[in-house]
């Protein structure tokens, strides 16, 4: 039997519809931009592997220094014990993040880096003597599976059986630059009207919500209002983080920092399961007591694992050398030049770009998983391409080191998706 078939008998996928579509594609091993499949086939990542990868797979440097920390220490309890790859990684983190950064929580995942922020913005205030109950969010953002990540998240199709049970969340709209004043005052109502705990939000890029964008000058007017009500800013950055809008954090874009930043996918350049929670020392200095129950009583039994932390020191280090920016940079200008070809498209809506991140949206009407969102899958799978359309947006989010050759093969499909399935 091959993999894919053995797969069937007793695994259940994330976000699949298993009667609908019963296949798996069995990938047995990657390297840079490329997918190898059992049956032999070559896919281009053209993803990374849902933002993960960003550095590509398997890179060497990575594998080295987690084969070398493997050797030293696997795992040790994070409760009272410490050890050199977290400290090492603490030190690189700090010097690449917003300069109001100052203390790192570590988790397990971007749903559970969000879901410590939430508590950490909730408890900031119960600690000092206020109980504030209300969160803020945009509509249509994404944040995460777990409930308080569900609960500021707007997406319906993942949320519907359980918004009963969610956190208390206003919504308002992203800021487009035409409506920035509009959203500005809606924000500043919700503030006078409840007692709001912390405004989280993805920032310039909501990811799951199609690659929407949006704009830099009128986040800085929300997250200015919030600083002045004495509201928590939570800049979820799981997707965004390290170099994928062409700064090392999309936050690095605006003039107002967040008080607290979530951090996982990238974190680890793919290799392994980590998520990281800073905040300031403003925000850690709530928690720090002789009172014991003012402490942050949230752990996750692989909290800074030794051989994740390597991993994403590995990642930062790479990320910072002259040949990772260059690559960013020529994918960037690679996406504009094919931009200028590709955006008066009848079959083009629009197009956008943050970064290493392209998305067009097509001319047509369809549902977010729906048969023609299942077409376009299969038509660049049948093309050799592992892209995942968020229902009529086809995105592009590889790897920095995808070749120029990798990229053309992806815009030359693309092209030909326009002619023959839209």
């Amino acid at each position: 039997m091959t993999l894919s078939e053995r797969d069937k008998k007793h695994l259940w996928h994330p976000l699949t519809q298993h009667k609908i579509h019963p296949e798996s594609i069995a990938i047995t091993q990657a390297k840079g931009a490329v997918l190898y499949a059992e049956d032999g086939k070559e896919y281009i990542d053209g993803i990374a592997s849902w933002y993960t990868s960003a550095y590509g797979h398997c890179h060497p440097y990575i594998v080295t220094q987690v084969k070398k920390q493997v050797e030293t220490l696997d795992q040790v309890v994070f409760a009272g014990l410490t050890h050199p790859p977290v400290v090492k990684l603490s030190e690189a983190l700090i010097d690449i993040l917003p300069k109001n950064q100052n203390k790192l929580f570590f988790s397990d995942n971007g749903s559970t880096s969000v879901e410590v922020a939430i508590k950490m913005s909730l408890q900031y205030h119960f600690n000092r003597g206020e109980k504030r109950n209300v969160l803020i969010a945009f509509e249509e953002g994404f944040h995460g599976d777990t409930f308080g990540a569900m609960s500021v998240s707007g997406l319906s199709v993942y949320n519907g059986p359980f918004e009963d049970f969610f956190l208390s969340v206003e919504r308002i709209p992203v800021p487009n630059g035409q409506n920035n004043q509009e959203v500005l005052k809606q924000l500043q109502a919700i503030i006078a009207e409840n007692k709001v705990a912390s405004f989280i939000y993805e920032p310039l890029v909501q990811g799951a919500a199609a690659m929407k964008m949006h704009d830099a000058e009128g986040l800085d007017l929300l997250i200015e209002a919030c600083k002045n009500a004495g509201v928590i800013t939570i800049a979820d950055e799981v997707m965004t983080g390290f170099g994928k809008t062409g700064k090392h954090f999309a936050s690095l874009h605006l003039q107002h920092l967040p008080d607290i930043m979530c951090m996982s996918k990238a974190l680890t350049a793919g290799m392994v399961p980590m998520a990281i929670t800073s905040c300031t020392e403003a925000v850690y200095q709530a928690f720090y007591s002789d009172d014991i129950g003012k402490g942050l009583f949230h752990g996750h039994t692989y909290s800074a694992n030794p051989i994740a932390c390597t991993a994403a020191l590995a990642g930062i280090e790479l990320l910072q050398t002259e040949e990772m920016q260059n690559n960013i940079e020529r994918v960037v200008k690679s996406h504009q030049k094919f931009n200028e070809r590709i955006k008066n498209h009848p079959k083009v809506a629009c197009t956008r770009q943050c970064g290493i991140i392209y998305a067009i949206d097509l001319n047509v009407e369809m549902e977010r998983y729906g048969n023609l969102r299942d077409k376009l899958l299969s038509f660049f799978l049948d093309n050799e391409l592992f892209m995942r359309p968020l229902g009529s947006t086809v995105y592009i989010a590889a790897p920095y080191v995808i070749t120029d050759e990798q990229l053309q093969k992806i815009y030359d499909k693309i092209e030909i998706l326009l002619q023959k399935i839209v």
